[in-house]
């Protein structure tokens, strides 16, 4: 099948709109799947990749980041991992001669989708300031410009060095320490917009920001309970556990405002019988309002603190504290209010709570749906109380579990990319290292953006990832991006952040989770190093690549950063950088050195499978926080109040998209297809607003500053939403997102709850027309 990329960059505001699909995965999600495989990679090419995608001796997808089981398929992917990996396996490529054809200007006008469609990139390319076309250049140079930069500005904390989930551990800690000697803490991460809410609550509650439950934990649950996320598009291998948690015995409480096929019906495509019936996943759907959920859990709070019994008081005594002021305030959760921030009836909420009280080990799952929103620490916190009131956190089969969006991004924080760091992370750099690193706070994704605004940022680098697609506020972000003296972009695929640039830029290539990676050794031969990375629920294991590289030009993520500390922190840096270079292995043991819990690295990632990072509450029910126990918090329930004539907004992502990638045009689960300019609005809302379903509206936000945001040109598609609430993709609506609309605590862009107005507008063929006519 063809390789080469779309030659137009497609339409994508005309879709066609079918009834929404009940089931996940099954014979479409295998044909899908190898048809995109195909198209990108060539049949040999497909079959030598996929059948290594999670082995344990293979390499680690480059998608989400939900664990392996120890007993593996050989299909060990899911569709979008499949797609992820042929967007990096392709054999399509973005040569010099491609930026010579095309201006920067001309680039800025293409979709994400066409840029992405185009290839992997060969050559390290730079854009002189005033220049109209990248050039190609070489990579002592490009490290040379780097320098220069760096080098003129008048502090440390001037540069900015973001950082994307896909990064390997070796790399992370490499990059962070590279930041710290040079002598910042500007470690801005795509944790700061996902999962922050989640780290912060957790950390403050029972004392780890990660979730305490391995796969086989499912496995062992009575109840389950998904709330705010989407597994049939987001982590589809998440289905199958849940499917074997089911014939378990599990019962599972789905918690969404809208419905998802994935968790309606799961056809399993490893077998016969999973492809032609399925296995129903959900007992209780709770279509809940967005932004209910602190309300929907202080009231089952309440309710379980008057049923007699309920309570775990052993565990409540011995392992908690904060006890008496958080029953208080849950015993005055009001009915009346819980009903309207929910949207949910009583009947729905009481049949809930006789799910809950039957389940001795209860586990709680979520996503961004809880965790992008003003009050989304809050909320997790009030999840935590439910869990800690039942004695639900160091029970097998029971515990908290955020499901992280990108392979590795719990990973990278592990290793130390973060703009607060831990003093005691601190001090053991300077101990094993020999330097001062910096104590003051650095900036996070939304201080980032602030700060190239106001020009006290002059230098980006981003080690992979799409900044400015990915961020809040785009129009903002991108004039602050615009500010910059120097972007960097360490990638594998041209995105919109390459178009985005400060005076001067640069492009970096680098190598792929499927690629093999040669550095050569200190006997001056070439020698294969692996990676690691951490998935969901802290297993660290290796991953090697076995395809040649796209071009002879790539280097890998931590020989970019090595050479570029070499040139930038020059001879008397501390650290030995080029024997990090040449032997991935010394970074390991260095790594062993620093972080708890990875003691003899080298050894424990060489077994099959890897090893578990330990988790004190989860191993031992011992809680490292301020107070030496697990924390109940008593915190003021909000939930999102919308003005007449306006609705409550969430962004999401379509079926064909892994973060901002976008592979295609369809969102099949939910019936749309050829398109992505949809808004989804409740039929009765649709009515009362003059929406009528297939008209044209632009998207307005209103927020307190009184700036509009306009997204221009949505499709309206009456769907099945609670009364009040819209969904949207991003990135195409991260413009509606003002920069400071952010969760308290944590900063994570409240991109789950935007209020916006519907303005009527002509629709796609007409607007033609009149530029057509205009032209």
């Amino acid at each position: 099948m063809a390789t080469k990329p779309p030659t137009g960059d497609p339409v994508q505001d005309a879709p066609q709109v079918a009834e929404p699909k009940h089931a996940a995965a099954g014979l479409p999600a295998i044909g899908h799947t190898l048809r995109i495989a195909q198209q990108q990679m060539g049949v040999k090419r497909t079959a030598l990749t996929l059948l290594r995608v999670n082995q344990k001796n293979g390499f680690d997808c480059p998608g989400c980041a939900w664990p392996e089981p120890d007993h593996r398929h050989k299909a060990e992917f899911c569709e979008n991992g499949a797609k992820a990996v042929a967007e990096e396996a392709t054999l399509r490529r973005v040569t010099p001669d491609f930026f010579a054809e095309h201006s920067v200007a001309d680039l800025a006008t293409r979709s994400g989708y066409w840029l992405g469609q185009q290839g992997r990139l060969t050559h390290p390319m730079y854009l002189p300031e005033g220049a109209e076309r990248y050039e190609p250049v070489s990579w002592e140079r490009a490290f040379d410009i780097i320098g220069e930069e760096i080098a003129a500005l008048g502090s440390p904390d001037e540069a900015v060095f973001y950082t994307s989930g896909r990064t390997s551990n070796e790399a992370a800690f490499l990059y962070q320490l590279f930041a710290r000697e040079l002598g910042t803490n500007n470690l801005p991460d795509c944790s700061n917009m996902c999962h922050e809410s989640s780290g912060s609550a957790l950390s403050e509650t029972i004392g780890i920001g990660k979730g305490s439950v391995r796969l086989e934990d499912l496995y062992k649950a009575d109840l389950i309970i998904v709330a705010g996320q989407n597994p049939g598009t987001n982590h589809p291998r998440m289905l199958s556990a849940l499917e074997k948690a089911k014939a378990n015995g599990a019962r599972i409480i789905s918690v969404n405002p809208l419905p998802e096929a994935g968790l309606e019906r799961f056809k399993n495509p490893q077998t016969p019988q999973g492809m032609l019936r399925g296995a129903a996943l959900t007992d209780l759907f709770l279509q809940i309002r967005i932004g209910g959920d602190q309300a929907l859990f202080r009231l089952l709070n309440r309710l379980v603190l008057e049923t007699e019994g309920a309570v775990d008081e052993e565990f409540v005594r011995e392992h908690t504290h904060g006890y008496e002021e958080f029953a208080a305030a849950a015993k005055e959760a009001d009915w009346d209010e819980t009903l309207t921030a929910t949207g949910l009836t009583r009947a729905q909420i009481e049949e809930a709570l006789g799910m809950v009280l039957a389940s001795r080990r209860t586990i709680v799952c979520w996503a961004m749906g809880l965790t992008q929103h003003k009050h989304a620490v809050p909320t997790i916190r009030e999840v935590v109380n439910f869990l800690l009131l039942r004695g639900n956190i160091g029970r097998p089969g029971a515990g908290v579990c955020p499901v992280r969006g990108h392979s590795n991004v719990q990973g990278d924080r592990t290793m130390g990319i973060f703009e607060r760091p831990a003093p005691a992370f601190l001090d053991a750099l300077e101990k094993e290292f020999g330097f001062a690193p910096p104590r003051t706070h650095g900036f996070d994704v939304v201080r980032a953006i602030r700060a190239l605004r106001d020009g006290e940022a002059k230098v980006f680098f981003a080690m992979g990832g799409n900044f400015v697609a990915a961020s809040p506020d785009t129009d903002v972000t991108e004039a602050a991006m615009r500010r910059a003296r120097l972007t960097v972009h360490v990638s594998t695929k041209l995105n919109r952040s390459h178009v985005v640039t400060g005076a001067r830029a640069l492009i970096l290539p680098t190598l792929g989770r499927t690629e093999r990676d040669l550095q050569i050794g200190p006997n001056g031969k070439s020698a294969e190093q692996f990676v690691t990375v951490e998935d969901s629920m802290g297993m660290v294991h290796a991953s090697r690549g076995r395809l040649a590289p796209a071009s002879g030009e790539l280097l890998s993520e931590p020989a970019i950063v090595c050479r570029m500390a070499r040139r930038v922190l020059g001879a008397d840096s501390k650290v030995p950088w080029e024997e990090f270079e040449k032997d991935y292995a010394t970074i390991r043991d260095r790594i062993a050195r620093v972080i708890p819990g990875f003691e003899d690295f080298n050894a424990r990632v060489a077994r099959p499978g890897g090893f578990t990072l330990p988790h004190a509450p989860r191993d031992e029910r011992r809680f490292p926080t301020a107070t030496g126990k697990a924390n109940f918090t008593a915190a003021p329930v909000e939930y999102p109040e919308l003005p007449e004539g306006r609705l409550l907004l969430q962004t999401l992502r379509s079926h064909d998209q892994y973060n901002t990638t976008i592979y295609g045009l369809d969102d099949r689960y939910r019936g749309i297809t050829n398109g992505r300019r949809v808004v989804l609005v409740n039929p009765e809302d649709g009515q009362a607003l003059g929406a009528a379903d297939g008209s044209y509206v632009d998207l307005v936000s209103e927020w307190k500053d009184g700036v509009e945001r306009r997204a221009p040109g949505f499709r309206v598609v009456h769907y099945p939403t609670p009364r009040g609430c819209a969904a949207a993709y991003y990135p195409e609506t991260n413009v509606l997102v003002p920069l400071d609309a952010t969760a308290d605590t944590s900063n994570t862009p409240a991109s789950k709850s935007v209020v916006v107005r519907l303005e009527n507008r002509t629709g796609p063929a007409e607007r033609r027309l009149e530029q057509s006519a205009t032209d």
